[in-house]
């Protein structure tokens, strides 16, 4: 009889979700529980899982949204279950918030700890994962050891020592963030189709109380708090940062190479990559960490690359990130921010989730979707936010990415949600946009064909820079871009070549700015450029040039997009044309770089498809 009551509850309350207008309290009762599969379940006020034998599974991106606008009001020591998992292994971190606390039976949210991940055995059943001691810093998929050395929050501070260690305590507040490293080996064991860790993917079982209602989290002026999804349910990023208006509107995102395998500060490679809402109507802007190493006093090692560009609109269960304050107080996380989002793809990893790179040409708007707000997604348009993206190699070590987002309601100074400042990651070498003095990795303006943008950059010693265009993403306003150098007053293309800067130790925030048209006076040899064809033949895999005039080549140079060099030809005379296989190059777009003997320099951009 109970549990045919606990099944009409739920289809009642799936009922009056559509309507968006539900009055419910869903109570489960001992020995009693709740099985919900690759669907949501809407409850309009709280759950109540009354005993330890009351349980709530939610399997394959089923999802639990709630409608109360108070503070948590769940109660009971029985458990919601939710599998969730990463993308790292035993040396990698991830960043997780909880979307469970401690099975406390009084009403309200209650402090979570990683003692309540279980080892999944089963649809339903788990094992008790072991907890290494501190002075082993090793998780293991099978069977499943969680290493808690690794387990660190976040709260109102920009200092790395402030990191504090939370270890196997339950001490992590709902909606406070933590950082926990993957495991090593595989575990073959499969529930649902999927692996328990089929390698750098380890799944847990988030079992307890689900936090629900409003949650205050604490934020300071300059200050970074981690934080992320609290709730058994995906979230609507974009809303969360536009509403709390205590932050910058701004979401960072630890990224980590995963062919480190070090636990040595020394050997990282890792940044944090950036997303700016821009507004409810729009995706959003999103920018991939630069990888640098560092040695054990925070200086730049060896070769670094860039991170992946993920959608991050919506946020999935356990993601983490960082937010920073722009005033001291609280940021809240609400019920309202809730909405019923799969992940794509359904492997259940937040760090996975809407992993599919942008596309470029998308035309349309979203999927109706159902959200505790209300809001109408189908309004959303699923264009991406025009946008200039450029690459800048710096040192031939890491790659930064900045992104020129053109949104016509933004300003030339500094607007919240729209403009990222850089992370403060204490590189060496870095290039920004220069706005009211600080320096920002994603800038929003109101497009102006005589708009000029200021570029900064900054290194400790003398650094080399290559800068040029990657792409520009749903913008066809200008066809050209330039590097203008105001003290040489010297415009260099950076949208067909790369230019590359030398600059003696120090910040120079003044010389440099980006520009849509130039005055004619271009840092390049235009007889030359005008005198050269240059095209990739793919069908041949060769790159050809052209040289009708018979100039005098002295080199070719092919770099990928971020001006690392590929290969390099010299002392190449005077021939009517010239080929170079590229048959042994991956898919992309390249850039050739033609110096003729007299010191001309020509640049073009190919697309290379073997």
């Amino acid at each position: 009889m109970e549990r045919e009551l606990l099944k009409k509850i739920m289809v009642l309350a799936t009922v009056l979700l559509v309507q968006n207008s539900v009055e419910a309290q869903m109570y489960v009762s001992a020995n009693s529980s709740v099985f919900a599969s690759n669907e949501v379940v809407f409850i309009g006020q709280d759950l109540a899982l009354n005993a330890a034998t009351s349980t709530f599974y939610l399997r394959e991106n089923a999802q639990l949204l709630q409608g109360s606008t108070s503070v948590g009001a769940n109660k009971g020591v029985g458990s919601l279950s939710v599998f969730q998992k990463g993308s790292t292994n035993n040396f990698q971190y991830n960043y997780w918030c909880s979307p469970v606390g401690g099975t406390v039976g009084t009403a309200g949210n209650s402090p979570f700890g990683v003692t309540q991940l279980k080892d999944i055995d089963g649809l339903i059943t788990f094992k008790e994962p072991t907890m290494l001691p501190l002075n082993n810093y090793n998780g293991t998929a099978s069977p499943l050891a969680i290493a808690p050395f690794w387990i660190n929050k976040l709260t109102a501070s920009s200092d790395y020592s402030n990191w504090i260690q939370v270890g196997s305590s339950s001490s992590l507040n709902a909606g406070e963030g933590f950082t926990m490293k993957g495991t090593s080996g595989t575990n073959g064991f499969t529930v649902n189709g999927v692996q328990n860790n089929p390698g750098s993917q380890q799944r847990y079982d988030f079992r307890g109380k689900p936090n629900d209602g409003t949650i205050s989290i604490p934020v300071a002026i300059a200050q970074f708090t981690l934080t992320g999804n609290p709730y058994p349910s995906a979230i609507d990023l974009s809303a969360f940062l536009l509403a709390e208006n205590n932050c910058s509107g701004i979401a960072y995102f630890w990224e980590q190479d995963p062919t480190v395998n070090s636990h040595f500060i020394a050997d990282y490679k890792g940044g944090y990559a950036t997303f700016a809402p821009g507004d409810l109507g729009s995706s959003g802007v999103y920018v991939p960490a630069t990888f640098y190493s560092y040695d054990g006093s925070g200086n730049e090692g060896t070769a670094g690359v860039n991170g992946a560009t993920y959608e991050r609109r919506f946020s999935p269960i356990g993601q983490g990130f960082l937010i920073d304050g722009i005033a001291n107080g609280v940021v809240q996380m609400k019920n309202v921010y809730r909405v019923f989002v799969k992940e794509t793809p359904p492997v259940e990893s937040p760090s996975k989730m809407m992993s599919t790179a942008k596309a470029k040409s998308a035309t349309g708007f979203m999927t109706a979707m159902q959200a505790v707000s209300g809001f109408d997604y189908a309004t959303v348009s699923i264009a991406p936010t025009p946008q200039i993206r450029f690459n800048t190699l710096m040192n031939n070590q890491g790659v930064r990415q900045l992104a020129l987002a053109l949104i016509p309601e933004a300003t030339d100074g500094v607007d919240r949600a729209m403009d990222a400042l850089s992370s403060g990651d204490n590189v060496q070498s870095d290039v920004y946009f220069v706005i009211d003095g600080s320096e920002f990795i994603i800038n929003a303006v109101n497009f102006d064909i005589d708009k000029k943008i200021a570029i900064g950059f900054r290194n400790d010693k003398p650094a080399n820079y290559k800068i040029t265009v990657k792409e520009m993403v749903n913008f066809t306003g200008a066809n050209a871009l330039y590097l203008h150098d105001k003290v040489k007053d010297t415009y260099y293309d950076i949208v067909n070549n790369f230019h590359e800067l030398d600059l003696p130790t120090g910040e120079n925030n003044s010389q440099f700015e980006i520009t849509f048209k130039s005055n004619g006076n271009l840092g390049v040899d235009e007889a030359a450029e005008e005198n050269f064809v240059i095209f990739q033949n793919n069908p041949t895999k060769n790159v050809v040039i052209s040289n009708p005039l018979l100039m005098d080549l002295d080199t070719f140079g092919l770099y990928d997009v971020t001006g690392k060099l590929i290969f390099v030809k010299k002392d190449l005379g005077v021939n009517a044309s010239y080929q170079f296989s590229t048959s042994g190059l991956g898919d992309g777009i390249y850039i050739v770089k033609l110096v003729t003997k007299d010191k001309g320099v020509v640049g073009k951009k190919v697309i290379i498809k073997n």
